[in-house]
């Protein structure tokens, strides 16, 4: 069996999902589908989330009202000749609206969960639902009882062994031959909703692929492959035929946005290779991650991640001793659920790269109590795999260096954003 995942960007419009169906009807494997929520409805909720939190329900739920009525829009152009479309989805509509009109708690991220992973639950049911109308005869799961997480919300990591067998068992292609689940959610042991980070699904896609021993997995993206940079900033971007999995993490946390950085390990484990493939152009071969490569790529990446932080660290009192306080630090970054892009210390300081959240002005309060802390907001980080001395001029270039590592291979840059 194989695995496909469909993103936002694929399911937006009926048009899309149309797509979506020529290409899974030209499949003769079993199949397991995994789609993420419809365009920028991940977003939208998260509007909701915000009204919601501070208690402005009208807002929450006047919002939510444009999400239903995007939705629908798609079901009138995927379902012409039916007059009510969307009614297979009012019960659903009403629980989420009847969720919205709660008193809140303050715990945001727990909230968080619980309403953003509706815009999978709702993407499913209508990709599902038009398959089987197609004549495409499948059937949609929910994944919420079927991966089994941690309760670290937000940020869940999937429990294998446990999720392992729920999923063998529902996922039976002696019965279906095609079956539907959604990306980036899943629940804890007491069942309640998880998500697995920001573009979770990729991850959520990998984790199927490992569990159900499939052949292959592949992303559908609307690239034509995993190219070495941006094309919206690089436009001399070329695709990249074959990468190894080592090669794929590296681009994946230095910020390189054609696969979620989690992806690789489930299917690294099992020696799964994962297509990265045009949806715009299914013929097209794109690109693949496996554990070997027949020739490097020879050519630079370009990978970079926007909204940084540069968070430099002192002693209060000159008596910083490194190793002593190093643990003490990571530890205050990582309680407050903070990525680190870049490291730099010396023996009285530590400067961190970190990604602009919500989290931060907490975590910048509590290390102010032990220690001086200053910083820089509105930087962009910039890795080059690949460097040369040409390369590090060309992207530095009338721009304001803030921090600079190099190796034989990497340069990072970290840069006030353009």
């Amino acid at each position: 069996m194989i695995v496909y995942k469909f993103g936002g960007a694929s399911v937006r419009s009926a048009a899309g999902i149309k797509n979506l169906a020529s290409i899974v009807s030209g499949v003769k494997d079993n199949l397991f589908i995994v789609v993420s929520a419809m365009g920028k409805t991940t977003n939208a909720l998260e509007g909701v989330l915000e009204d919601f939190m501070q208690a402005n329900h009208s807002s929450a739920l006047a919002k939510f009202q444009q999400i239903e009525n995007y939705h629908n829009e798609i079901l009138a152009d995927l379902f012409p000749d039916v007059t009510d479309p969307s009614a297979f989805l009012q019960p659903l509509y009403d629980e989420i609206e009847d969720m919205i009109k709660q008193s809140v708690g303050d715990d945001y991220d727990r909230w968080y969960d619980k309403i953003v992973s509706y815009g999978e639950i709702i993407s499913t049911q209508i990709v599902s639902k038009f398959l089987n109308v197609v004549g495409i005869r499948n059937r949609w799961l929910d994944m919420r009882k079927l991966l089994i997480t941690d309760s670290n919300f937000r940020e869940a990591n999937v429990k294998m062994k446990e999720s392992q067998q729920k999923l063998i068992e529902a996922a039976d292609f002696e019965k279906f031959q095609v079956y539907i689940g959604q990306g980036f959610i899943g629940a804890n042991a007491k069942g309640n909703p998880t998500t697995l980070g920001r573009e979770g699904s990729d991850y959520s896609a990998a984790v199927v692929a490992n569990l159900l021993n499939a052949e292959s997995l592949t992303i559908w993206k609307d690239v034509p492959g995993i190219l070495n940079a941006d094309p919206r900033l690089y436009p001399q971007a070329k695709l990249v035929p074959e990468l190894t999995y080592l090669e794929a993490v590296e681009l994946a946390y230095s910020g390189a946005q054609v696969i979620h950085p989690k992806t690789i390990k489930p299917l690294q484990n099992k020696n799964i290779p994962l297509y990265v493939r045009p949806f715009g152009n299914p013929s097209e071969k794109g690109s693949v991650i496996k554990a070997h490569v027949e020739k490097p790529t020879g050519i630079p990446f370009y990978s970079l991640l926007k909204n940084q932080v540069l968070v430099t660290i002192r002693p209060i009192d000159f008596s910083f001793v490194l190793e002593e306080n190093l643990p003490k630090v990571f530890s205050m970054i990582n309680k407050h659920r903070l990525k680190v892009s870049m490291i730099e210390s010396s023996a009285i300081s530590i400067s961190v790269a970190i990604g602009n959240s919500r989290y931060l002005p907490a975590a910048l309060d509590e290390l102010s109590n032990e220690f001086d802390v200053s910083y820089n907001e509105n930087l962009e980080l910039l890795t080059v795999r690949g460097i040369s001395d040409e390369i590090a001029q060309e992207v530095t270039n009338h721009r304001e260096v803030l921090l600079m590592q190099r190796t034989r291979r990497i340069g990072r840059f970290l840069m006030k954003e353009r």
